[in-house]
């Protein structure tokens, strides 16, 4: 079934590795046939030229008195009409039939002479052979009269039969009288252009099925880098957003692309981890809003109900409810106006900023920490003048916010809060420190986080929601710094605010 799957993913006429392999095998046999075309060609005009060159030389082998025997024999032949009669070709010697000293090779071609007017003689039947000789033209036996521009040959049409047709130049005492023609079919020409094509074409089928099999394996692995990103695709298809892919393959186009696709996937890692993470910040906070405000909202109707039933007759009972509907109303308006707050800071308010000195905003500020701190002691270490860039109003909620938050963690008559403010090579740096209790370590990477609260008791004691250190952490960031927090617990906590200078 897996080789079933295997074979249909390759003959796929859309897949990659078959548009690969059909291109692959049709330009190598689009090579194969232009190789075929030019091997036709070449060879063809190899033979002719051979052959033609091979005669010459047998032309010049036969000795110029052969070749006059065989004029003289075959003017008195055409003359009388003799054969195989005692004919006196040169005088006082006489031979019985015609000359036949020519090479053997000769002995299948039609030969005759063409003088110089282009008059042919055919000198076959001087050799036994019978055959017209072909003519060719008069520019043709013109152009052979230059040597050095004269063609090794020629192949001309006579009565349905290509002949190739060699002239050789004849001279007596010096003089050039004419050519010696030889011609013959090239029929022999054919016969080995067909084998050796028969062959080749053989040989082309066999590369073709050879190249089908072994450009199938390497088409395989040369992708299988691909096939890895495929998978892995596959797989994050599935939902598994956590896979990379190999950037290391071997193959620099596709070790870039892994690169680029990796980028891709972090950032959708990135984004669906955070829309995971919002989604699930919403529920908490919706719950969290939700249950913040019932609370109040409950205590007012279970003291609208007493106040119902009676009580509202009564001074004493009616004003611990009146006491405690109010201050029950404004948790829930200090809750409101929090998370009014925290949805504006979502949408990245712009800030009115100015150059201020943090020491001497603290020090404006100082009246209300004390009056805030009541019996706990307040050290301020301010260093010298500073100028930073900030929206002074929103400064002043981040120092009271962590000012509130460590007067609720100290004791009312021993604890003991210090402001400081020192200067650094980036900024200045604003550290407000308690002797409380401590954090513990596992609450702090949280601690930020709207309406955690590490000691939920002791929050819900002074009406705490767990959203004035968020807002406060908002804050900071809007003015591009940063707020951290050291603590141990038994030794009090350490919050440290990084601003950037002008």
């Amino acid at each position: 079934m897996k080789k079933v799957a295997s074979i249909h993913k390759i003959v796929t006429p859309n897949s990659l590795r078959f548009q690969l392999l059909s291109r692959s095998l049709f330009f190598l046999a689009i090579i194969l046939l232009l190789i075929g075309i030019f091997q036709y060609v070449f060879l063809k005009d190899f033979i002719l030229g051979s052959t033609a060159a091979s005669i010459r030389s047998q032309i010049a082998s036969v000795p110029r008195d052969t070749w006059t025997q065989m004029l003289l024999y075959a003017e008195i032949n055409a003359k009388f009409n003799l054969d195989k009669e005692i004919v006196e070709l040169v005088p006082g010697k006489t031979q019985e039939g015609p000359p036949n000293r020519i090479p053997i090779n000769l002995m299948d071609s039609t030969i005759a002479f063409v003088d110089l007017n282009g008059n042919a003689t055919s000198l076959s039947n001087a050799v036994n052979r019978s055959g017209t000789p072909p003519l060719l033209s008069a520019d043709q036996y013109q152009q052979a009269l230059n040597p050095s521009e004269s063609p090794r040959f020629w192949v001309v049409n006579s009565e349905g039969t290509e002949l190739l047709v060699v002239l050789h130049p004849l001279e007596l005492r010096g003089y050039l009288v004419g050519f010696i023609q030889v011609s013959l079919s090239t029929q022999f020409v054919q016969d080995v252009l067909f084998r050796q094509l028969s062959i080749f074409m053989l040989l082309s089928v066999l590369a073709l099925v050879g190249g089908l099999v072994a450009y199938q394996a390497v088409i395989k692995k040369t992708l299988v880098p691909l096939s890895n990103i495929v998978h892995t695709m596959e797989n994050m298809d599935a939902g598994n957003l956590n896979e990379r892919l190999p950037v290391e393959q071997g193959q620099k186009e596709i070790d870039t692309l892994a690169v680029s696709l990796n980028g891709m996937l972090e950032r959708l890692e990135s984004s669906f981890t955070a829309e995971k993470e919002a989604k699930e910040q919403m529920r908490r906070f919706v719950a969290d809003a939700s249950h913040e405000l019932r609370t109040p909202l409950t205590s007012i109707h279970g003291f609208l109900e007493v106040l119902l039933r009676g009580a509202m007759n009564q001074p004493d009972k009616l004003q611990k409810s009146l006491t405690s509907m109010y201050a029950e109303s404004e948790r829930m308006k200090k809750l409101i106006q929090d998370l009014l707050l925290l949805a504006k800071l979502d949408r990245s308010p712009h800030l009115e900023k100015s150059e201020k000195d943090l020491g001497v905003l603290i020090l404006e500020m100082e009246p209300q920490l004390r009056m805030l701190a009541e019996e706990r002691e307040i050290q301020l270490d301010l260093a010298p003048e500073e100028l930073v860039p900030i929206d002074v109003d929103k400064m002043k909620q981040v120092i009271l916010n962590l000012f509130h938050n460590a007067v609720q963690h100290t004791d009312p008559d021993k604890g003991l809060i210090q402001i400081s403010l020192k200067s650094e090579v980036s900024g200045v740096e604003l550290t407000v420190q308690d002797n409380g209790p401590g954090i513990p370590e596992e609450h702090l990477p949280h601690l930020f986080e709207r309406f955690y609260r590490s000691d939920s008791s002791r929050t819900r004691k002074y009406g705490g929601a767990g959203l004035g250190l968020a807002i406060t952490h908002s804050l900071v960031e809007l003015h591009g710094g940063t707020l951290r927090v050291e603590s141990k617990v038994g030794e009090g906590s350490r919050f440290i605010v990084g601003l950037p200078k002008v």
